[in-house]
């Protein structure tokens, strides 16, 4: 994991580089840990690397967390529920505005599966 963290980068900003952990969720587990987040990732000794790597074995992320989010939009379109349905057609899941927004999607699809979605 450690060939992964550029070396002359803060270690807060650094673990954001890895698949599933943010900001607040780098500063939340340096807080645990109680190491210093404007630290370097260069400077950083092989107790606190240990510890690090610890608490991160206990999280889900990179290639896990994928696979999870995935399973998870494939269990909606099988189920075929409303927010599937979108999955499949490729528009936007949260309820934001199709009409003037989200062209992009519209555009990757085609207008002939979208305009049937939006007639309806």
């Amino acid at each position: 994991m450690w060939h992964v963290l550029e070396e002359n980068k803060s270690i807060w900003i650094a673990l954001t580089t890895i698949y599933g952990i943010g900001r607040s969720r780098s500063n939340k587990i340096l807080d645990i840990l109680k190491i210093n987040p404007m630290k370097k990732v260069k400077d950083i000794d092989e107790d606190e690397q240990k510890k690090l790597s610890d608490q991160l074995k206990s999280l889900v992320l990179e290639s896990d967390l994928k696979r999870e989010i995935a399973h998870a939009i494939k269990r909606l379109k099988e189920i075929k529920c409303y927010k599937g349905m979108r999955h499949n057609v490729g528009l936007p899941v949260r309820g934001q505005c199709t009409r003037k927004n989200a062209r992009t999607a519209k555009k990757l699809l085609g207008r002939s599966k979208v305009r049937p979605v939006l007639k309806k």
